[in-house]
């Protein structure tokens, strides 16, 4: 493990999700020496530098200098710098060591991966983390939730001791720092996988070995929780070195008899041939079948761990759900908004449609964005179906998106195109009915409009509340 004292660190993207922020904060206390590096300008990344302001950093912005690389002790590289990168390319040539937050982070551990619990997935991995550390929060009060939540799991580091539960949520971008140490979580969960990423991976079974490193080293005494629902996963599973604990919206049977499912209404935990009901499904305030699936899967990791039955009941019971994650906002003139900013994916506005249209009069669905090589058939052919009426942003999706919503036979459905989010909700607020929601749910990117996801989130609550 290196000694950072003034090494000479390159902190190889600083971005705006908080990826590279947290690491040179963290880095800066190490009594390391910093230069920052981003292709974007510093209008770009305001908020970043604001939140570094005063500290002792380079800042080389709008371009990457070779010098910067070639002077550098350690690379740490942001997340969402790709793989495939000509500088991380270049680094490797010039035997430069290159790093990623989270590779730093577990290699520090008083225990390292083993008291990790790891959750990835394409869909209701935050919920699923969530869920999970507020069990492990009842168990033991220290336990720490961090990784692709916008909170730094380095700055938490003096936080944790040997007992201290660590509950991660991995993006496939954070788990390409693990190949390099050989290591994976302890207790690990892919929640399930959809179609995501295409612009990142060459296609759907690129993206699923990046989640699979999740459980790539782990050891035949660690834990991995797949979803038996879902065929991508079913396929993975023979690569699993670990224990698999599976879970199932249906009776788990035959080789999958073990794990966590759901029975009619009940919730239950069969483990080494013992079966116990953890509750009701009715009990879950958030809604949604992708919300029982998530409560499966934190009924799962939680079990492993060694939660009891109560600890786990409790939790699920008074869980509220996860801001930008179909979140209620505001009920106004008979209409509910709801903010599902973080469907950046066809699949996952599939979910919140049909989520939301069983106890809604209609949808007026807000869509489009940046497109992320994905396909919007199956999308567009839910709208036709289930939504009253669709207002779209403006994004190199969104050409796409329309016309595939027009291909399904939904054109009469489309209501305008706009790039200003303030005027789309005050569109979909003029033509909403009593009864209906207006679903902020794009099914792609932000970028373009929005720095990202979170932001565009952000402005569609402020629009709301200031709204009569």
């Amino acid at each position: 493990m290196m000694n950072l004292q003034n090494k000479r660190i390159l902190v190889f993207g600083l971005g705006v999700h908080g990826g590279g922020l947290g690491v040179a904060r963290w880095l800066v206390k190490q009594g390391a020496r910093i230069t920052v590096t981003d292709l974007k300008r510093a209008e770009d990344l305001q908020s970043s530098l604001d939140a570094l302001r005063g500290l002792p950093i380079e800042y080389v912005l709008g371009e990457h200098r070779e010098q910067d690389f070639l002077n550098a002790d350690l690379i740490v590289r942001n997340p969402g710098v790709p793989r495939e990168s000509k500088w991380l390319r270049f680094a490797r040539e010039h035997s430069i060591p290159v790093e990623m937050e989270m590779s730093l982070f577990v290699e520090r551990l008083p225990r390292g991966a083993a008291q990790v619990i790891g959750v990835t997935g394409t869909k209701g991995k935050t919920t699923t983390t969530l869920m999970t550390g507020a069990i492990l929060k009842r168990a033991n009060p220290k336990t720490i939730i961090a990784g692709n939540l916008r909170v730094s799991a380095l700055e938490l580091l003096d936080q944790i001791d040997a007992q201290t539960p660590v509950v991660l949520e991995l993006s496939s971008w954070q788990l390409e720092a693990f190949p390099a140490r050989k290591i994976s979580p302890h207790v690990a969960a892919i929640t399930n996988i959809f179609p995501d990423h295409l612009n990142r991976y060459r296609d759907l079974d690129d993206y699923a070995d990046a989640k699979a490193i999740i459980f790539q080293f782990q050891r035949p005494d660690d834990f991995i929780v797949l979803n038996f629902d879902n065929e991508p996963l079913a396929r993975l599973a023979h690569r699993a070195p670990g224990k698999i604990v599976w879970t199932s919206s249906h009776v788990l049977k035959g080789v999958a008899s073990e794990g966590a499912f759901r029975d009619g209404n009940a919730l239950v935990w069969r483990w080494r041939g013992a079966a116990r009901k953890i509750l009701d499904a009715r009990d879950l305030r958030v809604p949604g079948e992708h919300n029982i699936a998530n409560a499966l899967t934190a009924i799962a990791l939680a079990s492993v761990w060694g939660a009891t039955p109560e600890q786990i009941a409790d939790a699920l019971r008074e869980f509220r759900g996860v801001e930008h994650r179909q979140e209620f906002v505001r009920e106004s003139g008979g209409v509910r908004y709801i903010n599902d900013t973080t469907a950046t994916a066809p699949a996952a506005a599939i979910v919140a449609i049909e989520t939301f249209a069983p106890g809604a009069a209609g949808i007026v669905l807000i869509a489009g964005g940046a497109d992320k090589s994905l396909d919007f058939s199956e999308l567009a052919r839910v709208i036709a179906q289930k939504v009253r009426a669709v207002i779209l942003l403006e994004g190199n999706a969104t050409d796409k998106l329309e016309g595939e919503i027009r291909g399904a036979g939904g054109e009469g459905l489309l209501v305008g195109w706009f790039d200003n989010l303030q005027r789309a909700v005050e569109r979909a607020r003029e033509i909403a009915r009593d009864g209906e929601i207006v679903l902020l749910s794009p099914g792609c990117a932000s970028f373009g409009m929005f720095a990202n996801e979170f932001e565009r989130g952000d402005q569609f609550r402020k629009i709301v509340n200031s709204g009569q």
